[in-house]
Formats: structure tokens, sequence, C-alpha cells
């Protein structure tokens, strides 16, 4: 008998089926190229009968039965090429393999018990409050403690969310560092239409940042395309001309002033990789604490080492930049009402802000001639 190297929680009811096609039924034999083999297992010459949803569950991890079962009704499984039922019956030297309409992935999404802040569930969508610091999907050195990771584990009894298939799940993202809101999609039909939400820019995402500087006016909107830097590919950069990178547009408003940083409120009208970050460097403000961004130094005050240790411990109290996704709104792929979702600002950025609100209330004023 024959096991997988990784086994994944891949069995889906609908995997077989391209959303965009109406046939009810593809062709099912081996040979047919719009599939691929996830598994394959050669019975024993000494198995007994044995229904093949009992035999694969004992071969799987990160699977339930039901599941197994759904895959068979979707005609996922396989008996020497041919797609059997759930109660089909195992014989010696069978050969048995599970069939998806997506070639397998590298590496699996491994189940992990994450704490989940959920603020609403249903049977179509979810709704979290990410923390900071916690990574949205696996990639790049992070394949496991992922929000993905989590959400496997906490819909692992769900027979109709595939953490591998990329037509349910995240519909959206934000940083590692930046805390928030986002929408995840169980079903892919939701999630379709999510993602149309996102495309017409009808969505609604407010986001707080704590920024350097006071922006000129006290709301604006910045345009400007952002594409990879070419000089380092780990950050975004504007392209004022709008030859390369894509069309961003952010609108900002400023809350409050403490001085040397604001307190601002931006609106998303596209949602390119690191927007808020790239378009609040571009006019000259950098977020608090954006390491990736230039905001981890000090970019306004006065020179005095007082102040630098203020600084330093506002850093400390903020670990990260001062950015977070407070509000979003949609419509419900379903029901058709309008969603809308308000977020409180986490602690850290709480005790960020008080601590310049009372740095600025205790008349610690910007001078023209004391700015570094």
């Amino acid at each position: 008998m024959t096991y997988p190297e990784k086994t994944e929680d891949i069995l889906h009811d609908n995997d077989l089926f391209d959303p965009e096609e109406d046939d009810d039924e593809k062709s099912l034999s081996g040979n047919d190229s719009s599939l691929h083999e996830h598994f394959r297992f050669t019975a024993d010459r000494n198995q007994s009968l044995l229904r093949i949803d009992k035999f694969l569950i004992d071969r799987l991890t990160n699977t339930s039965r039901n599941r197994i079962q759904s895959a068979a009704e979707a005609n996922c499984i396989l008996v020497n090429g041919k797609a059997v039922k759930s109660n089909y019956r195992v014989k010696p030297m069978d050969i048995i393999t599970i069939m998806m309409s997506r070639p397998r992935y590298e590496s699996e999404i491994i189940p992990e018990n994450i704490p989940l802040n959920i603020v609403y569930e249903d049977h179509e969508l979810l709704v979290i409050n990410k923390p900071a610091g916690l990574v949205v999907h696996p990639g790049h050195g992070n394949y496991q403690g992922t929000l993905v990771n989590g959400l496997a584990y906490y819909l692992k009894d769900d027979p109709l969310y595939d953490p591998e298939d990329q037509r349910v799940g995240l519909v959206h993202r934000i940083d590692k560092d930046t805390s928030g809101l986002l929408v995840i999609a169980k079903r892919p039909e939701a999630k379709t239409n999510l993602s149309l939400q996102f495309f017409n820019k009808t969505t609604q995402r407010r986001y707080i940042a704590l920024v350097w500087g006071i922006p000129k006016e006290a709301e604006g909107r910045i345009e400007g395309n952002i594409g990879r830097d070419p000089r380092d590919r780990m950050i975004m950069t504007v392209f004022p001309g709008g030859e390369q990178g894509k069309q961003a547009v952010t609108h900002y408003r400023v809350l409050e002033k403490f001085g040397y940083v604001a307190l601002v409120e931006c609106r998303l009208e596209t949602g390119r990789t690191h927007q808020i970050r790239t378009h609040m460097k571009y006019i000259g403000h950098p977020i608090f604490n954006d390491e990736r961004y230039g905001g981890n130094v000090i970019l306004k005050g006065v020179q005095s080492s007082g102040y630098k240790q203020f600084i330093h411990n506002c850093f400390l109290a903020c670990p990260r930049q001062a950015l977070h996704a407070k509000t979003l709104g949609f419509v419900h792929p379903a029901s058709g009402k309008e969603m809308f979702f308000d977020s409180e600002i986490p602690d850290d950025m709480n005790l960020l802000i008080e601590r310049w609100r009372k740095y600025y209330g205790a008349g610690n004023q910007p001078a023209a001639d004391n700015l570094i």
C-alpha cells in the first residue's frame, strides 16, 4: 500500500466543477486533462471488503468522513479509473485515486487552533477582527500560524469549506502588522459576489492611522499608480506618470493633531498592496513606526534627549505601524442586506494616541526653529 508524503484537507463537493461552466457533468476518466491527481492508494493483496469512505478515513488526516462522502458524490474518488460512491467496497489490489480540478499545492494548509476574534458569522461568510502580528495567508516563510491555518481548524467540520480551494476563504487581505476587519467567504458563490463588490469599489473600508507631520489640507485625495519598487522588491512605490503600476486612490481626513504627528482616517477607493502606507509616504507623511516605509525614525520634533526618549517609548508602546482597519461595509452576497462593521482601536494604538495627546496637551508645541 502506498501513502502520499503529505495529506491535505482537500475534499470539497464542488471541486470538479468550473464555476464558469454550466455543464452538470464532466468526463470522469483518468485521462481527463482537466483533472489532477492529489492522492493514490493501492489496496493490499489481502484487503478485506471495506467501504471506501472507511478505507480513506484511516489514510487521510485533517479531514472527516462527511467530507470524503461529499467528495465521492462529486465524483472526485476513482477506483481503477472509474468514479465510485462512498458505499463502494474496496477489493484487493484496487487503485484508489482522488482527483481535483486544480493542481495539488506544494505545501498543505495545516489546521491550527489559533484564537480568532469573530465579530460575525453565518452560513456564507465570516467577519474577523485580526490582531496585529498575525499573517493572513501562508507564504514567504510563514507556512504555519496564519489566519488561514486558524480558519482551516475553525471550519474543519464544515464539509463545504476547503481551505485549499481558492474559490473560498480570504476575499481581501491586510498586512501582518496592520490590525482590523476582514471578510472571509465560506462558499464559492459568496466569494465571487464579494470579490465583485471589491472590484467595483462598492465596499466601505476606513482605516485609522497615526502619521508623521500634519497634512496641509484637512482632507485630501491621493492618486498615484502603485507598483513594486524596482530598487527594493519588498516595498511598493508610487509611479505618478501612470505608465507603471496599478491605479490607486486613497482619501484621507485629519481627525486630530498632536504637533508633530496627526491622527488620520483613510478611506480606500482601490485596494492595492500597502496602499495606505505607500500613499502616505508619497505625500510626506509616513505612518508612525512603519519600519518598511521609513516611519520608524524621528521625522518631526525637537532635538532633545527628552523628546527622543519620548519617541522611543512610543515605539515600544506600539511596536508596529500604527494602522488599523476600523470599518468594513458590503452587501451580503445571499440576502442583499447592507452589512456594516466597526471595530475598536486596539490597545497598543490607543496607548500610543493617548501618549501623544498628553504630550501635546502639556504644551509641547512645534516651533519652526526646532524641527528636525
